[in-house]
C-alpha cells in the first residue's frame, strides 16, 4: 500500500511540475490584466529549444538547454504582449493565434530532433529514498515567492493593482504598458521553463505534441484556484494525480483507453462549470482581459 502511494505521489509531482509552472506563468500575466491562452504553444517552443541545446552533444550544458527555454518563452510571448498591449489586439485572439504558431513552429522545427537521443538529462535528486526532480523543486519554491511577491511587496502590490484598476495606476504614475509587457514576458518564461523540464526530465526526448494539452489545462487551472500561487500547488497535484490515475486505470479495465485519456480534460470542464457555480471566476481581476487606454473609462 505505501508503495502504491508513493508512485502516485512521485507521478503526480511529476505531472504536477509543468502544470504548476505554466499555472504560475499565466496567473502572472492575468494578474497584470492579460490573458494568454497561448501556453500550449510557449511550452512547445520552451520544450524544442530546451532539447536543441542538449542534445548537441554529450557534454552539452543542460542548464544553459534551460536558458534557452525560458528565453524562447518570453520571445514568444512578446508577440503577445505586442499584439495586446501595443497595438491592442483582442487577448483571446492572439493567444489561440499564438497556441497555434507555437505547437505549429515546434512541430515543424522539431522534425530533425525526432529520435534522437539525450546524451545527459537533468538528475533527479534522491532525498532518503524518495526521488525529486530539481525542476519540482524549483517550481515549489516560486510557487511560494510568488505568493509573497505579489502580496507583500511594492513591485507586487504595483502590478496587482495594473490588473484591477489601471487608470487609477497610471494616475499614480506606474507605466502600465511596461508592467504588463514585463508580466507577459515573464509569463512566458515560465511556460518555457515548463516546457524545459518535459524535454530535460521528464521524457527527455523531443516528439510532436509532446505538450499533450497539459497548457491548456493550465490555462483552466488558474481559474480553478483562484488566481493565487500557493493554491496551483495543489491543483496541480491533484490534476497530476489524475494523469496517474488514467494511465493505472488503462490496464486493469474493459472501458477503452480513449476514455481514459480525455479523463483529465473533462475533469477540467467539470471544475471550471462548479467554479463558475460558486462563483470563483468573480476572483479574476477587474481589468483582465481590458486593454488599457489612457484616458478611456
Amino acid at each position: 500500500m505505501d508503495n502504491v502511494l508513493t508512485e502516485a505521489l512521485v507521478r503526480a509531482l511529476a505531472v504536477g511540475t509543468p502544470l504548476l509552472l505554466a499555472c504560475l506563468g499565466a496567473i502572472l500575466n492575468e494578474r497584470a490584466g492579460v490573458v494568454n491562452l497561448g501556453v500550449e504553444g510557449l511550452m512547445a517552443v520552451g520544450a524544442l529549444a530546451a532539447f536543441a541545446v542538449a542534445a548537441g552533444s554529450p557534454d552539452a550544458n543542460l542548464w544553459l538547454a534551460v536558458g534557452a527555454a525560458m528565453l524562447a518563452g518570453a520571445a514568444l510571448a512578446l508577440l503577445h504582449a505586442v499584439a495586446t498591449v501595443t497595438l491592442r489586439a483582442n487577448q483571446f485572439v492572439s493567444g489561440l493565434a499564438l497556441a497555434l504558431i507555437g505547437t505549429g513552429a515546434a512541430g515543424l522545427l522539431g522534425k530533425r530532433f525526432e529520435g534522437l537521443p539525450l546524451f545527459n538529462k537533468v538528475a533527479d535528486w534522491n532525498l532518503g529514498g524518495f526521488t525529486i526532480s530539481p525542476f519540482t523543486v524549483a517550481a515549489l519554491l516560486l510557487a511560494g515567492a510568488m505568493a509573497f511577491w505579489l502580496g507583500a511587496t511594492r513591485s507586487g502590490l504595483t502590478l496587482r493593482s495594473v490588473g484591477e484598476n489601471p487608470a487609477a495606476a497610471d494616475v499614480l504614475g506606474v507605466n502600465v504598458g511596461l508592467t504588463r509587457v514585463l508580466a507577459v514576458l515573464g509569463g512566458g518564461a515560465l511556460a518555457g521553463l515548463a516546457g524545459a523540464f518535459l524535454a530535460l526530465s521528464y521524457r527527455s526526448s523531443w516528439a510532436d505534441n509532446m505538450t499533450a494539452g497539459l497548457g491548456w489545462i493550465a490555462v483552466a487551472l488558474v481559474i480553478f484556484v483562484g488566481w493565487r500561487p500557493l493554491r496551483a500547488i495543489a491543483g496541480a497535484l491533484f490534476f497530476g494525480f489524475l494523469y496517474y490515475l488514467q494511465f493505472r486505470l488503462q490496464g486493469n479495465s474493459p472501458v477503452p483507453t480513449e476514455v481514459f485519456s480525455a479523463m483529465p480534460f473533462v475533469l477540467v470542464l467539470v471544475v471550471l462549470a462548479l467554479a463558475g457555480m460558486r462563483g470563483q471566476a468573480g476572483n479574476a481581476p477587474a481589468a483582465l482581459g481590458r486593454a488599457y487606454v489612457r484616458g478611456e473609462r
